[in-house]
Formats: C-alpha cells, structure tokens, sequence
C-alpha cells in the first residue's frame, strides 16, 4: 500500500467525495493538519481529529489548506473553535476569505455551504514550511483552484497533491469562455508535478497512490479531451456540482429542478452561456447525463445520489 511509504509522524483520514481528505502532521513543536472537509462533516471530522491517530486530547498548532473549496475549509470554524488554532489559507485567497466572497468562493454561486473562518495567514508558493518535523516545499497548483497550493517533502517524495491530481483525475476546471487560464494553467501545474521525485501522492480525495505516472497520464489525456472541447468542460463541471449537491442534500425533488437550475448561479450562467435550453429541457439534460453516468438515479420523484 502506498500509505506504508509515509512517515510515522503524517497519518492521512481518507473521506468521500463531500469532504476531503485531512492530514495530520505531528510534531513536538506543534501539530498541524491539512484540510478540513464539508460543513455537513464537521462532527466526524472533530471526532477523527480526537482520535489516537489523530490530535487525541493535544493541542492543534495550525489548520491549513490546499485552497478553499467547499469541501476543503468547510470545518475550518468548528476546528478553530475547538482547538483556538490558527488558519493559513493560500495567498490568493485569503483577501476573499477576508471578504467571504461566496461567488469567487463557489459557494452560494454553486449552493454550498461553509461557515465563516478568519484566516490568520497567507501562504504564499516557492516558499518552505516545516511541520511534523519535515520540510515541505509550497507549490503553486492553479487550474482547478486558481489559487490552490500543493505541499512537496523532496525527503520522503511525498505530494499532498488537493484537487490537483487524484489517481483518476483532478478537479473540475471552469471552460475557458469563463476562466482563460484555468486549462492552461491546469496542464502547467501537471508539468510542474512531473517534473518533480514522487514516490507517494496524497490526493485530496481517494487513498494515496504510488503509481505517478499511470496518475499523470490519466489527467493529460482529460486535459486534451477538455482542450478540444469547451462545452465538455462545462458539461462535466456541472455534473461535479449536482453530483456534490446530492451528496450534501441525499436528495432532490425532481419537479423543483428546473426552477432550482434557474435560482442557482453556476448552472443559470453555464445554462446561458453553452446550451441556451428552456429549464425544463436544461433539467432533463442534466439529469439524464448525471444518472447516464452512474452518479444518480431517479426513484419516487426522487434524484438521489448513486
């Protein structure tokens, strides 16, 4: 297993699809634990960080994150009100934190949740940090997340890697209509960890994977495919975000979705942007593509999740 390859003092909690996964990094001179997963999950995730592998009853010295998606800062409140810890948020993103930006922060944009935390410090990439005794390289990792960072201990080879690269993928990027950068800067942040001596990833969902290579190629060929195809992008972003929504939710009234697609900003300005459909016929289409895929079905008037 690729998790036998990390060090004693790092332990990582794998969760879901709804909050990330957290790592943990003990050390003498303070604990430090990376990504706090859903609002929803906030019990869980304090009570994994109570836990013998996790904090147990010691003091927590900083909360950090890969970037500030939903599923990543939804805990930061509840873990900075128990331990009285400070929060380090990438540099990019802590004025919108500053300003709780819920579109920039695709929350209410996009019908998420988290609740409001104060970041105390800016994180800022080509610098170094030490925690749980080891030296991390911060990363600039743009393309899902503008913002987002990925953490790089050359020691070990360890990346924890965010929503940059999964084993089967990386997060949903913005079609290039919306976002020029976004693809672009996603391939770049896939050349730049190619580039580097990886033995183990520690991705921000799924288990740690060794085999790097097989990862990367995966990731490559969906950037090509979304390369030649703006509407694709837009496509499965959208079924990322209902997919997340139905995780959130467990379920959804199948009648009120043509007039939920119409309230919610990310799918109304994907809707007028790339398909131009009536609300009823963007519904259909988005939940046929959705249960096609295998990440819903129907039942009793029901979109539950798969």
């Amino acid at each position: 297993m690729a998790a036998k390859r990390l060090p004693p003092q790092l332990h990582v909690f794998v969760r879901d699809w709804l909050s990330a996964n957290h790592v943990v990094l003990k050390s003498r001179d303070g604990h430090v634990v990376i990504d706090s997963g859903y609002v929803r999950h906030a019990p869980l995730t304090l009570a994994l960080l109570a836990s013998p592998r996790g904090l147990g009853e010691e003091p927590l010295a900083w909360l950090v994150n890969t970037h500030c998606h939903s599923d990543h800062i939804g805990g930061n409140a509840a873990i900075a009100r128990k331990y009285a810890c400070p929060i380090a948020v990438p540099e990019g993103e802590a004025p919108l934190v500053d300003r709780w930006d819920q579109r920039a922060l695709l929350l209410e944009y996009a019908d998420q949740r988290a609740d409001r935390f104060r970041a105390d410090r800016a994180l800022i990439a080509g610098t170094t940090q030490v925690w749980g005794d080891l030296e991390w390289r911060l990363l600039a990792a743009p393309g899902h997340d503008m913002s987002a960072l990925v953490f790089y201990n050359p020691e070990h080879g360890i990346l924890i890697s965010g929503d940059a690269l999964w084993e089967h993928g990386f997060g949903f990027v913005m079609p290039p209509e919306l976002e020029p950068a976004a693809l672009p800067a996603t391939r770049a942040t896939l050349e730049s960890i190619a580039a580097l001596d990886i033995s183990v990833v520690v991705p921000g969902h799924g288990e740690p994977f060794a085999d790097v290579g097989a990862a990367l190629e995966r990731a490559f060929k969906r950037v090509e495919a979304f390369e030649t195809d703006s509407r694709r992008i837009a496509r499965h972003a959208l079924k990322v975000i209902l997919a997340f929504a139905l995780l959130d939710r467990q379920r959804l009234p199948l009648h009120d979705l043509p007039a939920y697609f119409a309230r919610v900003g990310i799918y109304r300005d994907f809707n007028a942007r790339f398909f131009r459909l009536p609300p009823p016929d963007f519904a259909a289409w988005l939940i046929g593509d959705l249960t096609k895929s295998g990440a819903a079905r129907c039942e009793a008037g029901y979109l539950l999740p798969a």
